[in-house]
């Protein structure tokens, strides 16, 4: 059963309030759950087209792989990219924006269900029913009946858990790793975190049931920038300008962005030195790197970035985000 586009248009998981699907309320008696955390992201306005993630992305889908992980730190464009993805997706999409709050097992399948019940109303009930016991079985039966259920699907679903380095419970991580192992092939997850979670991802990668987009993939190539630069940020910029900051950058889009923030509104006289001369000094990438970055660190690692001024460079942190050895 494929919905309609206006069906689509109005689920938790697509990009306009749900009619039709069932309230996220209906979930978990004890405590609702916030409907916005079941929005697809808006494409933003004047974004640089990147064919071939989507194409790898697509690949993902269309080999009916097990698990679609895109792991690479803040600021490298994971949410935009899969939001972008599913706007020309002929699949529908549930969305799961996970917080820290959703390390409670109970809790993170009953958002689950909920993203999934946005797209196709009904899937799941026999499962929350399960949850709702007030003398609850071992997740796996419960996950069991979930599968079984998802196994009466008649198309392809996508279901994307959006910031998912922020679950630190082992039992979802488990949960996770039999649904990966049990899933049917009509369903695709997605996970989209800052650092690798752990799953199978070496066992999945070795049988070519994962699609692996990573740090390397999504840095933005010189072409990416030139784009970025000139027609998406509006800066009169030489050739040589966009190569210096792109060789800067390593490609990393936040600092890209944020750089041509602090560029704006200068002359082009003035644009050459502001180019050469550019450091972390400039407000919003300073107020980028601490709110989304360094605050989030452990309290050693802080200590360390924190102790040269110079180490304010917003091209530092890429640099520190080198591809790691892969489990």
């Amino acid at each position: 059963m494929r919905l309609s586009h206006d069906e689509q248009a109005g689920a938790y998981g697509m990009r306009e309030p749900a009619t039709q699907a069932s309230s996220p309320e209906s979930v978990a008696s004890s405590k609702p759950l916030l409907a916005t955390k079941l929005y697809i992201p808006p494409v933003r306005p004047n974004l640089v087209a990147r064919p071939r993630l989507i194409e790898r992305l697509n690949e993902g889908l269309y080999l009916a792989r097990k698990l679609t992980l895109i792991s690479a730190p803040a600021g490298f464009g994971k949410t935009t990219l899969l939001s972008t993805w599913l706007a020309d997706s002929p699949c529908p999409a549930a969305w799961l924006s996970l917080d820290a709050g959703d390390s409670d097992p109970v809790r993170f399948l009953s958002y689950l269900i909920a993203a999934l019940q946005a797209i196709v109303p009904g899937i799941g009930e026999e499962a929350q029913g399960l949850l709702r016991s007030p003398q609850p079985l071992p997740i796996e039966s419960i996950l069991t009946t979930l599968v079984n259920e998802l196994c009466t699907l008649l198309e392809d679903i996508v279901l994307v858990l959006d910031n998912y380095h922020l679950i630190d419970t082992p039992a979802i991580h488990n949960a996770m790793a039999f649904l990966l192992d049990n899933l049917p092939s009509q369903m695709h997850p997605v996970i989209a975190t800052r650092a690798d979670p752990p799953l199978p991802l070496a066992r999945l990668r070795a049988s070519s049931q994962l699609t692996d987009i990573r740090t390397e993939h999504l840095l933005f190539t010189l072409d990416e920038t030139d784009l970025f630069l000139k027609h998406v940020m509006g800066l009169d910029l030489s050739d040589e300008e966009v190569a210096a900051l792109e060789t800067r950058s390593e490609g990393w889009i936040a600092g890209l962005q944020l750089a041509a923030l602090s560029l704006q509104g200068r002359d082009s006289e003035d644009l050459a030195d502001s180019v050469s001369a550019l450091t972390g000094s400039q407000r919003y990438i300073a107020d980028y790197l601490v709110e989304e970055v360094l605050q989030r660190q452990p309290d050693v690692v802080r200590d360390f970035q924190g102790i040269p001024d110079r180490s304010w460079s917003p091209f530092l942190f890429p640099i520190s985000t080198k591809p790691q050895n892969k489990p």
